[in-house]
């Protein structure tokens, strides 16, 4: 939607469209924007299965012209019976924590805590008071009715196929017939929509305490987890102050570790003290100041960020002081606008779903939730049939290491929700997946849209690149889409950039998305043609 929509009431943005509808449907009956992220969230834990579920972990930032803008951390810890010694001889061999099966399901799933979490804001700071009956109601008709297989779900599908198809519970819930199911088929989950039900039943919390969590620890057992029921049981949800860059347009927002938000706002803080958005923004000028900006952040983020209580043991300077205009002015004087910094290796891949909202009473809200790679760990619980993530994967087993494998341990987290509140009263919520593609397409889309004069939806839309890894990728080039022009990519080489290039639209750049809401009322939003996404407004 590329053009101001006048009255509206509200403008909501999702991967995919059916998700974007569900958050419209809310706004249309006088919901609130977190009352429609829920529901949202809830749709597209059903619709788009493999890029996250109930099964994962979710971040929140959630703004009210009242209160401010909080924070909500919905991020399990590993279990507490785990310990490096159980992949000793993993280790020995030079390996690391599975990537797949229950040896990678070993944190708990904080996505429904954060549901609920958020619930209970909507209803104590924003004046909320949809039930969650109506807005789990569109997630349990799709799971219980069907849904159109997208191209993206049978892509990964087929992609990950002899990787997952023989790992516990994967094939009886994503092979239908043993077979990968074609695009457009008609997906039913039954399992999960009664899942879903017994949360609207007993409520959302019931996932922690109570016979459905009995349930899902007993599955977990069964599939050779080590998430035990005293672990779901010790886990909430947290609110956080978020981190906050006093930039030249306004204040930017960003969750605090263990995700990686710091360094999407350093990287923003520097690209503004260099200048960035007053050059085109397809030139080399552009694309070489953001990626230099990205490697002098990577450099913090995997010196410093894990987390926060083991970052305080650790002696580990405050997150918010990077965004110190000192600091920010130190890391930007080390670039060399003539010369590419040299550049190690990523994190690597991260499958995940980002989405926002704003209502017209200025309440924003912004999401982000994940259950890490391709379908998780692919373990599929056998009575609710939740898909279980692998973000312990993420740990290291060395013990030297920052993220090293501990026993009620968070993991770093590539997912970051952003927000701005801008100087002349836009508000802005925008983001994207795609693990270190995260931070780098949130520089592109935030500099495009709210500094460069393009409207979200071309913002959005517009070429990209990324420096590293993310899902479905193994090569830590500098990979620019086909559209940028040749004399760009030109010299980006002569800079020494190690440039690859990637076809136009690819998924690999990730799916990003914006809504703006004007100081007039008046809304914009783009959705990213690399998804199966959609903008809705009411």
């Amino acid at each position: 939607m590329a053009n101001p929509t006048r009255g509206t009431r509200g403008m909501a943005v999702a991967p995919h469209s059916l998700a974007a509808q569900s958050a419209l449907a809310v706004l249309r009956e006088g919901g609130n924007a977190v009352e429609a992220m829920i529901a949202a969230t809830a749709t597209i834990s059903v619709v788009y299965p493999h890029m996250n579920g109930i099964g994962g972990d979710s971040f929140w930032l959630v703004r009210s012209p009242k209160d401010g803008v909080i924070g909500i951390d919905a991020c399990g810890a590993s279990a507490a019976n785990v310990s490096r010694a159980q992949y000793a001889g993993r280790l020995e061999s030079g390996g690391a924590i599975p990537f797949r099966g229950p040896t990678a399901a070993i944190t708990v799933a904080g996505t429904m805590s954060g549901w609920d979490m958020a619930h209970r804001t909507s209803c104590d700071k924003l004046g909320g008071r949809m039930p969650v009956s109506r807005l789990l109601e569109d997630a349990i008709h799709y799971a219980t009715h069907g849904i159109a297989v997208t191209g993206s779900q049978h892509l990964n599908t087929s992609k990950k196929f002899t990787e997952l198809k023989d790992v516990h519970g994967f094939a009886s819930a994503f092979l239908p017939g043993g077979k990968v199911p074609d695009t457009g088929a008609v997906f039913k989950q039954s399992r999960m929509a009664a899942t879903l039900q017994a949360l609207v039943g007993a409520g959302l919390d019931s996932f922690y305490g109570g016979d459905l969590a009995r349930t899902i620890a007993n599955d977990l057992k069964n599939a050779g987890s080590l998430v035990t029921l005293a672990d779901l049981q010790q886990h909430q949800a947290l609110l956080r102050t978020p981190l906050q860059l006093k930039h030249s347009q306004g204040t930017l927002y960003n969750m605090p570790p263990p995700t990686q938000g710091l360094i999407s706002l350093m990287i923003l803080g520097m690209m503004d003290r260099l200048g960035a958005a007053q050059h085109d923004h397809l030139s080399a000028d552009f694309v070489h100041i953001a990626v230099e900006a990205t490697k002098r952040a990577f450099l913090v983020r995997d010196r410093h960020i894990t987390d926060p209580q083991a970052m305080a043991r650790n002696g580990a300077p405050d997150a918010q002081s990077f965004l110190d205009a000192a600091s920010l002015d130190a890391n930007a004087a080390q670039i060399d606008m003539a010369k590419a910094a040299p550049w190690g290796a990523g994190k690597g891949p991260a499958d995940t779903i980002w989405m926002g909202a704003i209502d017209g009473a200025g309440n924003a809200c912004s999401i982000i939730q994940s259950i890490y790679h391709e379908f998780g760990s692919g373990v599929v619980l056998g009575e609710t049939g939740i898909n279980w993530q692998n973000r312990g994967a993420s740990f290291s087993l060395d013990p030297a290491h920052i993220n090293t494998l501990e026993p009620g341990k968070k993991p770093f987290h590539t997912l970051n929700p952003a927000m701005a509140l801008l100087d002349d009263g836009r508000v802005m919520v925008y983001g994207n997946m795609g693990g270190d593609g995260q931070p780098q397409s949130q520089s592109a889309v935030f500099s495009r849209a709210a500094m460069m004069g393009l409207n979200p939806q071309d913002a959005v839309a517009a070429p990209r690149w990324l420096l590293g890894r993310t899902w479905g990728q193994t090569t830590d080039s500098l990979k620019l889409e086909g559209r940028f022009p040749a004399a760009t990519v030109e010299e980006l080489r002569r800079r020494g950039h190690d440039v690859e290039m990637v076809p136009d639209f690819d998924e690999t750049l990730g799916h990003a998305g914006c809504v703006i809401r004007h100081a007039n009322g008046n809304f914009e939003g783009g959705f990213d043609p690399r998804s199966d996404g959609g903008v809705a407004a009411f």
